[in-house]
């Protein structure tokens, strides 16, 4: 089965993610794309403790991630691949097409970065980057939960 999700959240692995979107997708697995966790053993552990043991959580960085997509494509369970960064997510779009949807989930506050939703803040960069996936063919939208309304990439400029 496909991923049946990609979606960007600087929180990573927490609530939303788990129980919002893991009990409406059916997830068998959660990978968590992100060179710093990737390299750091506690932290992986700590991100294990908040997944119930029916979800695997799986850890890449992006040089891992791009070799086993197609290898979690074709895992029969749904999986959603989680990054922490829109750079990171645009990575994985343009190294292992095809990425049809991205789902922005949570981009919190930072220096240089602008409100567009309550749970969605960008720099222009960022934003500028997101328009060139859309711009090749993936469909970009913020929503937080499954149960609210999808905001499409024009919806956030």
């Amino acid at each position: 089965m496909p991923i049946a999700l990609y979606r960007v959240d600087d929180r990573l692995v927490h609530g939303q993610v788990v129980i919002g979107w893991g009990k409406p997708l059916d997830l068998g697995f959660i990978v968590l794309v992100d060179d710093g966790v990737f390299a750091a053993e506690w932290e992986r552990d700590l991100y294990r403790m908040g997944v119930p043991p029916e979800i695997e959580l799986r850890f890449a960085d992006v040089t891992e991630a791009l070799r086993q997509l197609p290898a979690w494509r074709a895992d029969p369970r749904n999986g959603l691949v989680l990054t922490g960064d829109v750079q990171t997510m645009a990575a994985l779009v343009r190294g292992a097409p095809p990425i049809e949807r991205v789902n922005l989930g949570g981009l919190h506050h930072k220096p240089g970065r602008i409100p567009r939703l309550p749970y969605i803040y960008l720099t222009a960069d960022e934003l500028e980057l997101l328009r060139s996936l859309a711009a090749n063919g993936t469909e970009i939208t913020a929503q937080d939960l499954p149960t609210s309304a999808p905001v499409a990439l024009e919806g956030l400029a």
